[in-house]
């Protein structure tokens, strides 16, 4: 079975709408305007492209990223990765043809086949409301999250507000960074 690793940029109180800069939102860009950036509190970043194996996306993430990602340096490494777009509404022939192989899953029952398929960790980016259902539906096996020391208020949650059993995680792996940023990798205990 594959692992599904969540990973994100949040604000403490759980805010992970617009972290880089997209329009629309009050507080687009808070991860570069309002915290001092230390490349050391982004290792994890290229290590989750060098450690996962295919790249799952909600559509509208999928369709921020495909236009920018496919021609930034930063992440090359997920070029040539599959990449799976859970959507009911994009259509095959809307699919960018430069960033490799994309399939298209239709509901969290195909989420869940993927997982059941041979192959290392499958990366979650954004996908706000994907990362919700996902942990509604018991699929996500990990994650990497950094916390930064800000209170956003309103905005696109990382977590559900689903009435439902406590879900324990386990901390495999932390640290905390000069400019406050926490590096939180948890597991989700079964």
């Amino acid at each position: 079975m594959r692992t599904l690793i969540s990973t994100a940029f949040v604000s403490l109180d759980g805010v992970m709408e617009a972290p880089g800069g997209e329009p629309g939102y009050r507080n687009s860009g808070w991860t570069f305007k309002e915290v001092e950036f230390l490349p050391e509190a982004y290792e994890i970043k290229d290590r989750e492209q060098k450690e996962a194996t295919a790249m799952l996306l909600g559509r509208v993430s999928y369709e921020a990223f495909s236009p920018v990602w496919p021609g930034m340096d930063e992440f090359a490494d997920y070029g040539a990765m599959p990449k799976y777009v859970v959507s009911t509404t994009l259509a095959e022939d809307s699919l960018v043809r430069n960033w490799g192989e994309i399939t298209l899953l239709r509901s969290l029952d195909d989420v869940a086949a993927l997982k059941e398929t041979e192959g290392g960790p499958i990366i979650v980016h954004g996908s706000t409301a994907l990362n919700r259902s996902l942990a509604d539906a018991g699929l996500i096996d990990r994650y990497h999250l950094l916390v930064f020391p800000l209170l956003l208020g309103a905005g696109k949650r990382l977590f559900s507000e689903t009435d439902k059993d406590t879900q324990k995680l386990k901390l495999v792996e932390h640290q905390a960074y000069a400019n406050g940023i926490q590096k939180n990798v948890l597991d989700v205990v079964r």
